[in-house]
């Protein structure tokens, strides 16, 4: 009996600890962290002020200075989106903020009375230190079979296992190469199969960029055989990312279609065509070529191309509106630009249009926390 009202204390501790935790941030609401965006977003500013140090002091000519700034405040611009991004990704609705605590209590209140009828806390734990131990074996085992096949560079079975247990392990660089030699073995006998294997670990071990290294052996793949869907994911994936979001909506699209249901891909392909549609109702912006051409204009007609973007997104919100993510936008590529005089209307008028959503009114917070503006 006391062994149970012990094992109750600890667990009403570790459940007070663990909502204390859970629920600090959201009624802190939109506490601002450090964040890398935050910081490039500091050094690009720096940057600003040492070019005007460097014209002062006549070490840059002002040809010179007006295209460094030019190209600096386009890396503020991106820095800005980035942050922009980090914040509202961490930034709870105050509406969520209030009924946490509640919902959170309920939650706890529910998990423990049915502990209570079905829970059995005298069996014994399953220690971490068992599970370390699996993994350190499973490492060591890896280990052991890339030593022994460094005098076996045509054992296909062993590369394939070897491929297939650095993936398991999370180490996709080296499941990467493994995977070529996979390749390397099997000539032209290798399947489509075999090369989408090598363009995920490639995709994967890169943080997820489709790089050209990964589209060809996607390309190789599709070849072989155009149904692969795993190959068609990735192959979206790359027109994501190249700007085709149309072309990969329809793939993703066709790919949850074809089903079945419970198929690994549907989830992933799904995601994806949220994120192509979030995509295309964005304000649009300049294409790949503008961007290219914009490095062949003189200083000024670059500076004009900047301002026609941010210029082109107020003017759409005057005329149509738009949603609070878009005002928050301006807002924070305004102050970026040091106007924040143009921000500080921009910010009165969103408020105004968005007075009784909590939610959109925390994104215009960190917004205008973002352009240095008084709130």
């Amino acid at each position: 009996m006391a062994a149970d009202w012990l094992f109750w204390a600890i667990a009403a501790a570790a459940a007070a600890l663990c909502l204390g935790a859970v629920l600090a941030p959201l009624l802190r609401g939109a506490a601002r962290g450090e964040r890398r965006a935050s910081h490039d977003m500091q050094v690009h500013r720096d940057q600003l002020r040492e070019i005007d140090t460097d014209l002062a002091r006549g070490v840059l000519s002002e040809a010179e200075a007006a295209a460094t700034r030019i190209e600096v405040s386009r890396r503020l611009l991106a820095a800005a989106e980035a942050e922009a991004a980090e914040r509202t990704a961490t930034t709870a609705p105050r509406t969520l903020r209030r009924a946490a605590p509640l919902l959170f209590a309920a939650l706890v209140l529910a998990g423990l009375g049915l502990y209570a009828l079905l829970g059995a806390p005298g069996l014994p734990d399953q220690p971490l230190a068992a599970r370390q131990a699996r993994e350190t074996d499973d490492a060591t085992l890896v280990a052991r079979l890339q030593k022994a096949l460094e005098t076996r560079p045509d054992d296909l079975v062993g590369h394939r296992l070897l491929a297939q247990s650095l993936a398991g392990l999370d180490r996709w660089p080296e499941a990467a190469a493994a995977q070529a030699q996979v390749l390397a073995i099997l000539g032209d006998q290798a399947t489509a199969s075999d090369l989408v294997d090598l363009a995920e670990a490639q995709i994967i071990a890169a943080g997820g960029l489709v790089h050209p290294e990964a589209a060809t052996t996607l390309q190789r793949a599709l070849t072989l055989d155009p149904q692969d869907p795993a190959g068609r994911y990735y192959a979206a994936l790359a027109d994501l990312q190249a700007g085709r979001v149309d072309a990969a909506y329809r793939t993703w699209s066709t790919l949850v279609a074809d089903g079945p249901p419970d198929a690994p891909w549907i989830a992933p392909a799904r995601a994806g065509m949220a994120e192509a549609q979030r995509l295309a109702s964005a304000p649009p912006g300049p294409s790949a070529a503008d961007l290219a051409a914009a490095e062949d204009m003189p200083p000024a007609e670059r500076q004009a191309m900047i301002q026609a973007m941010v210029d082109q997104l107020s003017d759409r919100l005057a005329r149509e509106g738009g949603p609070p993510e878009d005002w928050a936008r301006l807002v924070r590529s305004l102050g970026v630009l040091d106007r924040r005089g143009d921000a500080a209307a921009i910010l009165a008028e969103a408020r105004q249009a968005y007075a009784n959503d909590g939610a959109a009114q925390g994104l215009l917070d960190a917004a205008a926390d973002d352009a240095g503006i008084a709130q």
